[in-house]
């Protein structure tokens, strides 16, 4: 039996300054494939909350870019941690559209952002290998397994996972649907371990792109007097939606029964923060799969003031949990924890583990 895992030794966030709060929408001019939406601001806001419950989401300064914060995450994951970013064997950067600066719709990939990291971070040695991962909001969760997968392998002891994204530069402001999206910036340093009491006990990734793949899609903004040759990003919110309760749960259930642990010993679900009704409803749905009742405070969520930051919910939920930035939330050694992600695919993936 193979005891090598990864284990997670380090974390850190980076809450991007400006608040953006739902008020500020108010004198917004919303527009859907039809033309000008015919209904309030206010109604149109209410039934957002009623939907995603967020309130508020966090976007970057103008000079920023998605390297600079998920440099500043993994700067605070490695203090975290304690160890020498020189022995770092690799580094994992997971986004969507790179580094976009301010006024520009143009995704920059070259370098790597993973490469930008690590000479922010001034890395010097050659050997801790840095690069890319897409794969949707689930992608700094993909990244952890992949992680996992190297040092069971017996090729790494230290790695570098981070999610980040600018969301703010590619959305629609002209679409309602689009302040769904924030910026931040959430990572992990994880470590070898042979110690069967804690780390990565069990993982899965699935990929259903037929007809999925569709579900979200760049496009010009949905006010066509609106500069058409630049595109943003739109998803088909509800059928996203039925698709993550349809698959989402039985995919937690196969990573969660694949470690051997009791249900009754998980702690909590830490799942990616794209529609906090969307994740109650998948998590009860998953014990449901037990014959139980979700227990009270199992789904930690911050997307009530962060929005969805794609790849760096779930990182950032961790660190802010430890950080006791959440309210009656409490994360400790030795718990039983499952993480679960779904999007752009779609891609699902979960894994379990003891923190």
């Amino acid at each position: 039996m193979n005891l090598r895992r990864a284990k997670i030794i380090g974390t850190g966030h980076y809450m991007p300054e400006i608040e953006v709060k739902n008020e500020d929408f108010l004198d917004w001019e919303f527009y859907d494939k039809n033309g000008k939406i015919n209904k309030s601001n206010e109604e149109i806001i209410r039934k957002f909350v009623e939907i995603t419950n967020i309130k508020a989401r966090r976007f970057v300064r103008d000079e920023l870019v998605t390297s600079d914060i998920a440099a500043e995450a993994a700067r605070k994951a490695l203090e975290n941690a304690g160890i020498d970013k020189e022995d770092l064997d690799f580094i994992i950067v997971a986004s969507n559209y790179g580094d976009i600066e301010q006024g520009t719709l143009f995704s920059d990939y070259v370098p790597s952002l993973a490469s930008r990291v690590k000479y922010k971070l001034q890395i010097k040695n050659p050997a801790s290998v840095a690069f890319d991962l897409l794969y949707g909001c689930p992608g700094w969760l993909e990244g952890v397994i992949q992680a996992h997968i190297r040092m069971q392998a017996g090729y790494s002891k230290y790695a570098l996972i981070i999610g980040a994204e600018t969301l703010s530069r590619i959305r629609d402001p002209y679409s309602r649907d689009s302040m769904i999206f924030a910026d931040g910036a959430g990572a992990t340093v994880l470590e070898l371990t042979e110690n069967p009491e804690e780390g990565i006990l069990s993982f899965l990734s699935h990929t259903y792109a037929y007809p999925e793949a569709k579900l979200l899609w760049n496009a010009p903004s949905v006010n066509t007097r609106h500069d058409q040759s630049k595109k943003y990003i739109f998803m088909q919110g509800h059928k996203i939606y039925e698709f993550a309760l349809s698959k989402v749960p039985s995919a937690m259930k196969a990573c969660f029964d694949k470690s051997g642990e009791d249900i009754k010993n998980l702690k909590k679900i830490f799942i990616h923060q794209a529609n906090e009704k969307m994740d109650e409803a998948i998590v009860k749905r998953f014990f449901r799969l037990y014959g139980m009742q979700a227990p009270e405070g199992v789904m930690p969520s911050n997307i009530d003031f962060m929005g969805n930051s794609s790849v760096a919910t779930i990182p950032t939920l961790m660190d802010q949990v430890l950080k006791g930035m959440i309210e009656n939330q409490k994360l400790n050694r030795g718990d039983l924890i499952l993480l679960a992600s779904v999007g752009a695919g779609m891609n699902i993936n979960a894994v379990t583990m003891r923190f």
